[in-house]
């Protein structure tokens, strides 16, 4: 199994430092706002990697962070009229709903930065005993990043390009523009907590810092969170640990890349600003799910409706093939006979490829890729009256079956009933067509009638009101069973 390590540049075997056990930490979200398709993404991502690991048959003991004070989050409860704490409070539950949603599992810790204000409190102290931060006249903390030996080898920038853009802000004093704050004197109405050098609150940096050694041991194995966070937040986590420990912090730094929408950067300013409710008011959440792992993590990823449409497609023609095979393979007996060598071969390098590619730097969309090959080949005996009873078929049919159910798991998909999907997947298309479900049921019912009493014509009319609305019916042994055809990628309306 291999990793790309920002730190190094290349990717590595991955090691360890305790065989069989992962210490692995991911920068949270700061809990100010709802959650963009920015965060959605980077949850999916270490959620995969977490599950994969576990799956390979490591004990990951896995720590994700609450930013709860911050800049950010005092600034909203101003706006709002509300404290810090209940601003902070109302984005964790929102996050938590949201992450339910799109099936992300809960890490093993999930502590708030104002949970451990002591444990930052001892660090500002160590850094401050062993000359790595100073004391200003105003009580904030800063911590000396020409102290820090190789500061900017994470982010590849070395300091004169920082020091040249770098400036001191108004109300500042500290003694190089390059120094960040571990800890900030309190302002009038901000939230604050008593410490030696004053009131005050933590800097940003320092939270993750602190509460990472609090939960796992050093080095961690494993450090992942947004490419935007490269700098100056993880090379600032990095040099404040290492001055404070005199030990790594981390082996493996692990950064997932940038999401854009309709191939421009996602801003508030640009009005393109895409939040997973957003999302999820049009869309099933496995949809979503299923397009942040189309891509290999570290790849930019371009969301748009035209997307979601495909994704949505390319879904539902995977749970119509696992309903395909769960009913080939619960029906009937199998018979001698021989498969095309070529397409025995081709679907055993199928099955097995796709662990190939989640080893090489977790390569989902090269596994995916793998997974479509599964499912062609699967319809292909599936389609095939000669083919299909065979036991050699039953054979690749269970292998098909198992190689989607053992991805799945790692992927966070393709674990509900195929039927129950397809069913929500049609109401979710009616309802983005703003098409009246009860009506729809009444419309087949009456055309029911009218076959019954040989009224043909009026069920061909019934047929035709049907079909420009958008619905598709197809005739069963079981009954009328109909669909909702997606809608062509200019039709949606967003929000």
């Amino acid at each position: 199994m291999q990793f790309y390590n920002t730190l190094t540049r290349k990717k590595e075997t991955f090691e360890p430092k305790e065989p069989g056990t992962v210490s692995m930490y991911v920068c949270g979200i700061t809990a100010y706002d709802y959650c963009h398709i920015g965060h959605a993404r980077a949850a999916v991502v270490f959620d995969v990697l977490v599950r994969y690991l576990r799956w390979q048959g490591y004990a990951v003991t896995f720590v994700r962070n609450f930013t709860d004070v911050d800049d950010k989050i005092i600034n909203r409860a101003a706006r709002d009229g509300r404290d810090a704490d209940e601003v902070a409070a109302t984005f964790i539950q929102a996050f938590h709903e949201d992450m339910n949603r799109l099936n992300v599992l809960h890490a093993d810790y999930e502590p708030k930065a104002t949970e451990h204000i002591q444990d930052m409190q001892n660090l500002v102290q160590t850094l401050l005993d062993s000359g790595h931060a100073y004391v200003t006249q105003s009580g904030d903390v800063y911590f000396r990043v020409r102290s820090s030996k190789d500061y900017g080898r994470l982010s590849g920038r070395n300091i004169e390009e920082l020091q040249a853009g770098a400036r001191i802000e108004p109300g500042e004093d500290k003694e190089d523009p390059l120094d960040f704050a571990l800890w900030k004197h309190a302002k009038e109405h901000e939230p604050s907590w008593p410490s030696p050098w004053g009131p005050g609150r933590p800097g940003w940096h320092i939270e993750c810092s602190a509460m990472s050694e609090r939960f796992l041991s050093l080095p961690l194995d494993i450090h992942g969170g947004g490419q935007d966070l490269v700098f100056p937040h993880h090379e600032n986590e990095r040099a404040q640990t290492m001055a404070a420990t005199g030990r790594e912090f981390v082996r493996y730094w692990l950064h997932n890349g940038f999401v854009q929408v309709n191939n421009d950067k996602m801003s508030k300013s640009l009005g393109n600003f895409v939040t997973i409710r957003d999302i999820l008011q049009h869309y099933m959440p496995e949809t979503l799910r299923f397009i942040l792992v189309s891509k290999h993590y570290r790849s930019p990823l371009d969301f748009s409706w035209e997307a979601m449409e495909e994704a949505e497609k390319g879904l539902k023609r995977i749970y119509l093939t696992i309903q395909q095979i769960e009913a080939a393979l619960s029906s009937g007996k199998w018979s001698d006979g021989e498969l095309p060598e070529e397409l025995r071969r081709d679907m055993d390098q199928a099955c097995q490829s796709w662990q190939q590619s989640l080893d090489d730097d977790l390569n989902t969309a090269a596994a995916i890729g793998h997974l479509f090959t599964v499912v062609r080949l699967a319809n292909r005996i599936l389609e095939n009256t000669s083919w299909r009873r065979l036991e050699q078929s039953r054979q690749l049919l269970e292998a098909a079956r198992d190689a989607l159910g053992g991805l799945g798991s790692i992927l966070g998909l393709f674990e509900r009933s195929p039927e129950g999907f397809l069913r929500e997947l049609r109401d979710c298309r009616a309802a983005r067509k703003q098409l009246d479900i009860e009506r729809i049921e009444q419309l087949i019912q009456e055309r029911q009638s009218a076959r019954s009493a040989k009224d043909f014509q009026s069920a061909d009319a019934i047929r035709d009101t049907l079909v420009e609305m958008g619905v598709a019916i197809q005739d069963t042994p079981h009954g009328t069973e109909w669909d909702v055809d997606s809608l062509h990628p200019g039709e949606h309306q967003d929000g």
